[in-house]
Formats: C-alpha cells, sequence, structure tokens
C-alpha cells in the first residue's frame, strides 16, 4: 500500500515538473502507438518518494520517464506494456547506457532510469521502444540541457 501511494505521487509529481522549464516532456507518433518522454533532475522528487521508489536524489543526477501509448477503441490514450532501452551521450560524446526499470501501478506502465549529468551539459538521448506483442523498434532521440539547482 505503501509502495502504490509513493508511485503514484511519483507519477503527479512528474506531471506537475512539467510545469517547471528544466523538465522536458515529448512525444513522437508511431501510427498505432506513441511514446512519451519527460527528462528531470533528480532533485525535484521528494525525498520520501525517491527513498520509496529506490531512486537516488543528488545535484548531477538526471531522471528520464518514458511511457509507451496506443489509442483505445474509443479514442482513449492508454498505457501499453513493453521494452525500453537507450542511451544518453553528452556534449563530449560520452556514451551511457540507461538501465531503464519497469513501474506498473493499475493500468500506468512506465520506464524510469537516472544519468548523470554536469549542470549545463547538452544530453542527447535515443530511445528504443517496443510495445509487447508488436515486432517494431520505435527509435526516438531528443536532446536536452539540465542545471543544478
Amino acid at each position: 500500500m505503501m509502495m502504490t501511494r509513493s508511485i503514484t505521487r511519483l507519477l503527479t509529481l512528474t506531471l506537475g515538473l512539467l510545469l517547471f522549464a528544466q523538465a522536458q516532456a515529448g512525444q513522437e507518433d508511431f501510427g498505432d502507438y506513441q511514446v512519451h518522454w519527460s527528462v528531470f533532475p533528480s532533485t525535484f522528487l521528494d525525498p520520501e518518494v525517491a527513498r520509496a521508489n529506490n531512486l537516488q536524489r543528488s545535484r548531477g543526477i538526471g531522471i528520464i520517464n518514458i511511457s509507451i501509448m496506443t489509442e483505445g477503441e474509443h479514442g482513449q490514450i492508454r498505457p501499453v506494456g513493453g521494452q525500453v532501452q537507450g542511451q544518453v551521450t553528452n556534449d563530449i560524446q560520452q556514451v551511457n547506457f540507461l538501465a531503464f526499470r519497469r513501474i506498473q501501478e493499475g493500468d500506468a506502465v512506465y520506464f524510469i532510469a537516472q544519468y548523470q549529468y554536469r549542470s549545463g551539459d547538452l544530453m542527447t538521448f535515443n530511445i528504443t521502444a517496443r510495445p509487447t506483442g508488436h515486432n517494431r523498434d520505435l527509435p526516438v532521440r531528443f536532446s536536452h540541457t539540465l542545471f543544478n539547482d
């Protein structure tokens, strides 16, 4: 029960963070599927939420959140399971692979990874999502700069 409330708070916090200038959110459409993402500094997390979800909260650590979505029969967008993998590259072309964890709460499914960054570095993300039962990868590439608070 405590973990469920913590994950709900994490989702709520993540959505709320999108209002901050530093947080970035986006999506890419692949016909039947969409890949949604958000990126933000781990220090935006409430310490209790970070602890409950085994996330390190520290300056210089960012969080990337990926969701795979599809349109239901009545036009509503709903999350689907699958696999997500990727890497992040900094300004000087150092590549780090992202270790995504799948989190599911009720119908919500999302994938979270943490990565290190230096304040002001342009980080380029290369993500590949594959919905369950789908035989094609959904590649997403985007860049973002985070600053320490």
